[in-house]
Formats: structure tokens, sequence, C-alpha cells
């Protein structure tokens, strides 16, 4: 008897796998470069921004220094003395102060105690700044 051999297999070839994990790790790499990229484009940004401002402080205190250097003033002219002159606006007219406290600004409890004590029989009569001043003009015979 005759014993037929099987056929022989051919080697099997690997596929190329292309896992997710792979794949998400390149499209990372990518992501933390660009990050690292703006991050130096940041910085580089700021240091150039503090050497400018730098710059221009140093510029300001020179410029300042410049000007806090003593000169000399003008001689005032005194071949012509000032003379005020006369204001043209009107005086202002005098009012007699008001001492009285309204009774809406009042204050409620207040409003009772002064009611209480201020009553038709102890008003006393107060002279106004005016009569005061009538009566020092009249002792010292000068109206």
């Amino acid at each position: 008897m005759c014993l037929i051999k099987p056929p022989v297999k051919k080697n099997t070839i690997p596929i190329d796998l292309k896992l997710h994990n792979d794949i998400r790790a390149v499209e990372r790499a990518r992501f933390a470069h660009q990050v690292a990229e703006k991050r130096r484009l940041i910085k580089q940004y700021k240091m150039e921004r503090e050497r400018q401002q730098k710059l221009e402080e140093q510029e300001e205190i020179k410029r300042l220094r410049k000007e806090l250097i003593p000169k000399a003033q003008l001689m005032p002219y005194f071949d012509r003395p000032f003379v005020p002159r006369r204001s043209e606006k009107q005086p202002t007219v005098p009012r007699e102060p008001k001492f009285c406290i309204p009774r809406h600004k009042t204050i409620r409890c207040c409003r009772m105690s002064c009611n209480d004590m201020s009553g038709p029989s102890q008003l006393q009569h107060l002279p106004s700044s005016v009569e005061k001043t009538e009566a020092l003009y009249k002792n010292r015979g000068l109206q």
C-alpha cells in the first residue's frame, strides 16, 4: 500500500498589523512636538518683549536724567511792574444762614424731644446775624 503524502503547505506570511495604539502614539508625538514648538515661540516672544521693555525703560531713564539737569531761569522784567486790574465780576451778595433744620431731615425721636422742649412758652427769640451786626454798629456809633 502506498500512502499518499499530504500536500506541503506554504509558509504563512504575517500581515503587517496597524494597531490603533501605534497610530495614536504617532499622532500624540506630533501634537507634543507642536505644543513644544508653540511654548518655545511664546517664551522667545516674552524674552523679546522684556528686552524691548528694558531698553525703553533705559531710554526713559536717560531722557529723565537729561531733563533733571538744572537750567538757568529767565529773569523777570522789572521795568514793567505788575499792576493788578479790578475784577469785572459783580460782588457777591451776602445771605443770612439758615439755622433751622427742616422737619423732613430731623430724626423722629429728636423731633419729639425737640417739640417737647420748644413749646410756645419756652421759645426764646434768638437774634439773627443781621440783628447782631446792627447792634454792634449801634454800640460803636458807626451807624
